[in-house]
């Protein structure tokens, strides 16, 4: 962490969170998982009585916890009966994650480095259904010049925001057209590394349809259920790679500590990176 702390040279921020908004990502492709719905229930209410004194407005919001910007929690996915660590998946309830929620990710703060795949391919995006493996993420360090060591907070850039930046989530979602993403053999290169925690620029994470169309998803399970891992999805890399490329370090101090909801199986983040 003190390491990590002496990234911070210009004080530049950058913030890797799409806004929260009701036409956000989520096209229903995922029952329940809905966009923020945002109330206003009070509007300039005299609190004391008084208009012309103290006034406020507050406004509430419903969302899922994995709308946009978000970490999956070790609760979140499971197989054979089971979650991370051989805790039965009955552990999961309708009041929530009882042994692996959300909040027991107390900090999430370290060393981020960025890994531009689609920099190094040299190409805008990838596209959908492109398979990220362990000579995508070398090539992509040694592209950024930059050493993944344990610990490290991953983020894969494949320049798939910028769908969403242009208003087509539909094409973002995945769902249709496939998604890239980090296939089978990048788990055993983030496992060999023993990154800290991984996320990605798109709303499926791994690549999708998965390569083995026996074992669809399989990264998400192998990586939460098998190792633990901390994986995110939708983060926005676009500034973030600019700003690397312009001022050529693509490691940063990272804070993307999730909310301590109890018992959730995910939490909304809004990431900063630290230059």
């Amino acid at each position: 962490m003190v390491a990590a702390a002496g990234l911070v040279r210009s004080g530049q921020r950058v913030s890797l969170a799409y806004p929260l908004r009701h036409d956000g990502i989520q096209a229903g492709a995922i029952p329940g998982r809905i966009n923020p719905i945002h109330t206003m229930v009070s509007v300039n209410e005299p609190n004391l009585g008084d208009p012309d004194g103290f006034c406020s407005s507050d406004d509430t919001v419903e969302m899922a916890l994995q709308a946009g910007t978000h970490w999956d929690g070790l609760g979140h996915v499971s197989y054979g009966g089971v979650l991370y660590n051989g805790i039965p998946a009955t552990t999961v309830t309708e009041e929530g994650s009882a042994v692996l929620g959300i909040e027991q990710v107390e900090s999430l703060t370290g060393r981020g480095v960025l890994l531009d795949v689609a920099g190094a391919r040299g190409v805008d995006r990838l596209a959908g259904g492109e398979v990220i493996d362990a000579a995508d993420l070398d090539h992509a360090a040694h592209h950024g010049g930059v050493e993944v060591r344990s610990g490290d907070i991953v983020l894969i850039r494949t320049g798939w925001m910028q769908l969403m930046h242009a208003g087509d989530r539909n094409t973002y979602g995945g769902f249709a057209e496939g998604s890239p993403g980090p296939g089978l053999e990048a788990v055993e290169w983030f496992h060999r590394h023993d990154v800290a925690a991984v996320a990605t620029d798109t709303y499926v994470f791994e690549v999708f349809p998965s390569e083995n169309p026996e074992a669809m998803l399989a990264v998400h399970l192998l990586d939460i259920v098998d190792m633990g891992l901390t994986q995110g999805q939708n983060w926005d890399l676009e500034e973030l790679a600019v700003v690397c490329a312009a001022d050529g370090r693509y490691e940063f101090l990272l804070e993307a500590s999730p909310q301590p909801v109890v018992g959730a199986v995910g939490s909304p983040v809004n990431p900063v990176a630290l230059k």
